[in-house]
């Protein structure tokens, strides 16, 4: 057998994305006929409390740094994986871009749309650069099952589809405030840009692009302790509702789509899903049960019946792990980052699914941009 080609990588964020990154390069061999393996060998992070961890764990790394610019300068490493928040996004992700190295890069690609445009015009000055936005999700198998759907279109006329990711992790009111409650590093967008990728990225994909948006928005913590225990202000949206009206891409009617980005939906740990509802076919996934895949099939004067299929670990690439078992976060990591690396070693294959491009995070801009200007004036927007 060949030996793989090793693409040496640089992550920058040590903490729970770039571990969750570390781990799923770790567990390389899970995969089954890859061409290529990441290898990470340099990490830069400001905690320098985060190494231990990594030292513990990968002989591969030789670089500890806390100047990212240590890796730009790297000419071993091809592909930075970088996790930051929002207001570093355009400085880091152009002096990555501009230093020669390939980028994977975390949602929502810019503080705003003005950041976004501006790291687009570097990718565009830099065609030979591959680079690609960060949302594991939708490579959990039920939503891989959706995504086939689609490109077979059975649905008959779509009368509505709702996508979105709740989670609960704030319904804590004396939770610590962290950097996404703080408009100077998330952004105004709120919780719709820290979770909007996740809603959009099968939509944006199936070229389901809304021509107008109304939001509902709600700040519905307003002050948290900080870490001395002193109430400060919370600034940014919890819990957004984005009401879209989309032309089908070929079919030429129109339908309505939801995306919800909550952060307190209670008993909701963190739920990814899609539901699409058709008149001859319809389609739901979450990854609240995720073995499970509902599906529809109607003609007239027929019964309206839901089926229940266990689809198990039935993935987009092909693992060691056997069909009949479940599938978890860590595995939509690691199928993720398969995508990533198969894309960057073979441009132009024809892919399972890919990673979402520079464009559609400028696309889900667009759409975030007027949901928040909706949200504020609470009259519909135009696209």
């Amino acid at each position: 057998m060949a030996a793989k080609r090793k693409i040496r990588v640089g992550l920058i964020g040590c903490g729970l994305m770039g571990r969750e990154f570390a781990v799923a390069a770790a567990r390389w061999p899970a995969l089954v006929d890859m061409q290529a393996s990441p290898e990470i060998i340099g990490i830069c992070d400001l905690n320098e409390n985060l190494f231990e961890w990594y030292k513990s764990n990968f002989d591969s790394i030789k670089t500890y740094t806390t100047n990212y610019e240590d890796l730009l300068a790297d000419k071993n490493i091809e592909l930075i994986y970088c996790a930051v928040p929002h207001n570093l996004h355009e400085k880091f992700y152009t002096d990555i871009i501009r230093a020669g190295k390939h980028l994977l890069g975390e949602k929502p690609f810019g503080i705003d749309i003005g950041a976004n445009e501006r790291i687009l015009e570097v990718v565009k000055t830099h065609p030979d650069i591959f680079v690609r936005c960060s949302s594991e999700f939708p490579f959990f198998p039920g939503g891989h099952q959706i995504q086939k759907y689609i490109a077979e279109n059975p649905w008959g006329q779509i009368l509505e589809v709702h996508s979105g990711l709740l989670h609960s992790s704030d319904i804590n009111f004396e939770k610590t405030i962290n950097w996404k409650r703080m408009i100077a590093m998330n952004g105004e967008y709120g919780c719709l840009s820290d979770l909007g990728m996740h809603a959009m990225h099968i939509p944006l994909r199936a070229g389901w692009i809304p021509n107008g948006v109304y939001a509902s928005l709600s700040n519905i913590v307003t002050e948290r302790p900080d870490s001395k225990g002193e109430k400060v202000p919370c600034e940014t949206w919890d819990n957004g509702t984005i009401t879209c009206n989309v032309e089908h891409p070929s079919d030429g009617y129109s339908f309505p789509m939801t995306l919800k980005t909550y952060r307190i939906a209670p008993g909701e740990t963190n739920t990814w899903f899609i539901e699409i509802i058709g008149t001859k076919f319809s389609a739901k996934f979450s990854t609240k049960y995720p073995k499970t895949l509902q599906t529809m099939h109607y003609e007239n004067g027929g019964t309206q019946e839901w089926r229940h299929t266990d689809i198990g670990h039935n993935t987009a690439y092909k693992t060691i792990t056997g069909s009949i078992f479940e599938f978890g976060f860590t595995d939509a990591i690691l199928q993720m980052w398969a995508a990533v690396i198969d894309e960057f070693t073979e441009p132009g294959k024809n892919m399972p699914f890919g990673c979402i491009t520079p464009e559609e995070t400028y696309l889900q801009h667009k759409i975030l941009t007027a949901a928040l200007e909706s949200g504020k004036s609470g009259k519909a927007i135009q696209l």
